[in-house]
C-alpha cells in the first residue's frame, strides 16, 4: 500500500478509537480527521488523499441536504400537532417496554420499505421522546431499536434505501448483470427483518442501557398549579382520565376537577371527562408546557385569547415576582395582569405548594414564579425592569397550531407520494414540502432553523469527506481485494468475504461509500469465478444497509446517538450480533434464490 493509504487507515482507526472511548464528540473527531488529511495533502502535494474541494463536497451531497430539509418538514408536523394525529393510533399508551416496541417497530419497518429511512426516523424521533416521557420507559431502549427497525424495512425493497438505488444504478451500467426488481430484495430482507425484530424484543432489555429522563415533582421547588378546560369540540369529551392519557403524565398529576360548580378532589382513572370540565394540575414547568399543547384541552383563563397579536408568534416565559411589583397583594384578575403586561398567567408556583382556587383569584406574593403566555417583546421589556426578579423564556414553548395540522399532513402525504412514485426525487419532494410548511404557516423560518439538528448534518458531511479519502488513497480497494482473495476460489466463502468487507466499510465510513467502493471488487470476483453475479449484488445491498455496530455507518444511527444518550460501545454490544445474524441469513438465502 502507498503511504497515503496507510495514513488514511490510521486516521480512520483514530476516529473509531476516539468514538469508542468518548474522547470527543463525533463532530470534533471527524473534522479533526479532515484537517489531518487536508494538511497532509497540502504539505506533500499528493493527489491521492483529500483536496479541500473534496473535503467539503459532502456538505453538498443530496442525501445530506435531504436530511436537513426533512428536519424542517418534521418541524411543521410537530408545530401543528400533526405528528400526534399520526402517532397516537399507532403507538397508543403502552405501559411496558415490550408492548411499546411491538406497537412502534413493525410500523416503522413497514414505512421504511417504501420510504427513505431518514424521514421515517425523523418523523418518529419526537414521537419516541414523548412516549418515553409519558410512559417513563427508558428512551435508550426505544431510540436505537427505532433506527434498526427502519434499516430492516429498507432492506426489503429496491426503493427502501438510497444505497439500494445507488447499487441498482451501477448494475444498469453492467450488461452482464441482471437488473434487480422492486421486491427482489424481499427474499432476503423480510427474513432478516423478522428475525431482527425478534432479537430486539428479546435482547434490548439486557444489552441496552437504562437511560431515563425522570421528572421528579417533589424535587423541583417550582411546582406549578395550572388549569385547563376540556374543549367541548375536542377529542377528549367522553373519554376516561385513563383513556385521555391524563393519569400517568410525567412530572404532573391531576389534583382535582371542577364541574358545574362542584369540585371532585379524588379523581378516579375511570372518571369520564365532560365538556367544560376545569382540570387542576400540579407539576414541573416542562410538563405544564406539554399540557398546554394537548389536543382537546384549552387554557382555563380567557385572558390567553385576549392577548394582542397572533398566538403562533407567542412563547412561554417564567417570571419571578419582585417585591416592587405593583400587583403584589392583588389577585391576578383584580390587578388586570393581562392589560398591564400583555401576558396571560397560565400557572403559578409558590414554594412547591399547590395553590387552591382559580388562577385569576390567586393573590400575588413576592417570590411567586409565574408561567406566562406572552410575546418575545415581554422579555426585552422586563429583563431590566423592577417588577420581576428573573425573566426567562421556556425553550420550545410556542403554542401548537392545531388548525394547520391537516395542511401539514397533506404536505407530508404529497411528499411521500411524489417520492415513492418516482415523479420527483426525494430531495426535490422534501424541498417542496419544507417550503410548503413555511409558506402555509405550519412553521416559521426561525423555528425551522432551530429544528434542524446541525450537528447531525456536520457529522454526515465530514464522514463523506473521510470516505472520499479512503477511495482516493486506494486504502478501500486494497483492503477489499486482500480479504476477498483470502477466501480462495469457493463462491460461498467469496460471497461471505464480500458481505464482511462491505459491512466493515459501512461501519467505518458510510453505507453509500461502502457500496460504491466494494461494487467493482464484488463484480470482478464473481466474473473471475465464472458464477452468477446477482447473489453478490444482493448481498452487497444488504451488507451496505446492515449498519448496526457503529453510529457512523448510517444516518439514522447518528440521528438517535444524542437523544438516546448512547456511547460507541452500546452500538457495538447491541449491534454486532445483528450484523452476524444478517450476514448468516443473507449469505444462506441469496445463493438459494439466485444460484451460482
Amino acid at each position: 500500500m502507498t503511504w497515503e493509504a496507510w495514513l488514511t487507515i490510521a486516521v480512520v482507526l483514530a476516529v473509531i478509537i476516539g468514538l469508542a472511548r468518548n474522547a470527543a464528540s463525533p463532530t470534533t473527531l471527524l473534522f479533526g480527521a479532515l484537517g489531518v488529511l487536508m494538511t497532509a495533502t497540502a504539505l506533500t502535494g499528493t493527489d491521492q488523499l483529500l483536496a479541500p474541494a473534496e473535503a467539503v463536497a459532502g456538505f453538498g451531497n443530496p442525501g445530506l441536504v435531504t436530511v436537513g430539509l426533512l428536519f424542517v418538514v418534521v418541524a411543521g408536523l410537530v408545530r401543528t400537532g400533526a405528528l400526534a394525529i399520526i402517532s397516537e393510533p399507532i403507538v397508543g399508551r403502552p405501559r411496558r417496554l415490550l408492548s411499546a416496541q411491538l406497537r412502534l417497530l413493525p410500523p416503522v419497518s413497514g414505512l421504511s420499505a417504501f420510504l427513505n429511512n431518514t424521514p421515517v426516523v425523523a418523523m418518529f424521533l419526537p414521537v419516541v421522546s414523548d412516549l418515553a416521557k409519558r410512559t417513563r420507559l427508558p428512551a435508550s431502549r426505544l431510540f436505537l431499536p427505532l433506527s434498526y427497525a427502519s434499516i430492516f424495512g429498507g432492506m426489503c425493497t429496491l426503493i427502501g434505501t438510497s444505497t439500494n438505488l445507488v447499487v441498482a444504478g451501477l448494475i444498469q451500467g453492467e450488461p452482464a448483470v441482471a437488473p434487480v426488481a422492486l421486491f427482489d430484495l424481499a427474499w432476503v430482507g423480510v427474513p432478516v427483518a423478522l428475525l431482527g425484530l425478534v432479537y430486539i424484543l428479546v435482547a434490548s432489555p439486557r444489552l441496552l442501557p437504562d437511560n431515563r429522563a425522570a421528572l421528579d415533582i417533589d424535587a423541583d421547588p417550582r411546582r406549578y398549579t395550572a388549569e385547563v378546560v376540556v374543549d367541548p369540540d375536542g377529542p377528549l369529551v367522553g373519554r376516561s382520565i385513563e383513556q385521555a392519557g391524563l393519569r400517568h403524565l410525567p412530572g404532573l398529576f391531576l389534583a382535582e376537577i371542577e364541574r358545574d360548580g362542584q369540585v371532585l378532589p379524588a379523581v378516579a382513572p375511570s372518571e369520564r371527562l365532560q365538556a367544560g370540565d376545569r382540570l387542576v394540575f400540579a407539576g414541573v414547568v416542562e410538563s405544564v408546557v406539554d399540557l398546554q399543547r394537548m389536543r382537546g384541552l384549552q387554557p382555563a383563563t380567557d385572558q390567553v385569547h385576549k392577548l394582542q397579536g397572533r398566538r403562533d408568534q407567542r412563547c412561554m416565559v417564567e417570571a419571578v415576582v419582585s417585591n416592587e411589583c405593583p400587583l403584589v397583594g392583588s389577585s391576578i384578575r383584580a390587578g388586570r395582569f393581562r392589560s398591564e403586561y400583555n401576558a396571560a398567567v397560565v400557572a403559578v408556583a409558590r414554594g412547591g405548594r399547590r395553590l387552591s382556587g382559580k388562577i385569576g383569584d390567586i393573590v400575588l406574593q413576592a417570590g411567586d414564579t409565574l408561567l406566562l403566555e406572552t410575546h418575545p417583546s415581554f422579555l426585552q421589556r422586563q429583563r431590566n425592569g423592577r417588577d420581576f426578579f428573573l425573566v426567562s423564556q421556556v425553550e420550545d414553548s410556542a403554542p401548537r397550531r392545531h388548525d394547520k395540522a391537516w395542511i401539514a399532513l397533506g404536505l407530508l402525504a404529497a411528499m411521500v407520494a411524489a417520492a415513492a412514485s418516482g415523479v420527483l426525487t426525494m430531495l426535490n419532494a422534501a424541498l417542496l414540502a419544507a417550503g410548503g410548511m413555511v409558506l402555509t404557516g405550519c412553521t416559521s423560518s426561525a423555528e425551522a432553523r432551530r429544528h434542524v439538528d446541525w450537528s447531525v448534518l456536520l457529522v454526515i458531511g465530514a464522514a463523506l469527506g473521510v470516505g472520499q479519502a479512503m477511495a482516493n488513497s486506494g486504502a478501500a480497494t486494497t483492503l477489499a481485494d486482500a480479504l476477498v482473495s483470502a477466501a480462495g476460489g469457493r463462491p460461498w466463502l467469496v460471497l461471505l468475504a464480500v458481505f464482511a468487507v462491505t459491512s466493515l466499510f459501512t461501519e467505518m465510513i458510510t453505507n453509500n461509500a461502502a457500496a460504491v467502493l466494494v461494487f467493482p471488487v464484488a463484480l470482478s470476483a464473481a466474473q473471475g469465478l465464472g458464477v452468477n453475479p446477482t447473489p453478490f449484488m444482493i448481498c452487497l445491498m444488504i451488507a451496505a444497509s446492515a449498519s448496526f455496530s457503529s453510529p457512523l455507518g448510517y444516518q439514522t444511527n447518528l440521528m438517535v446517538f444524542g437523544p438516546g444518550g448512547y456511547r460507541f460501545a452500546d452500538y457495538l454490544r447491541f449491534g454486532l450480533p445483528l450484523n452476524l445474524l444478517t450476514m448468516a441469513v443473507a449469505v444462506t438465502i441469496a445463493p438459494l434464490v439466485w444460484p451460482f
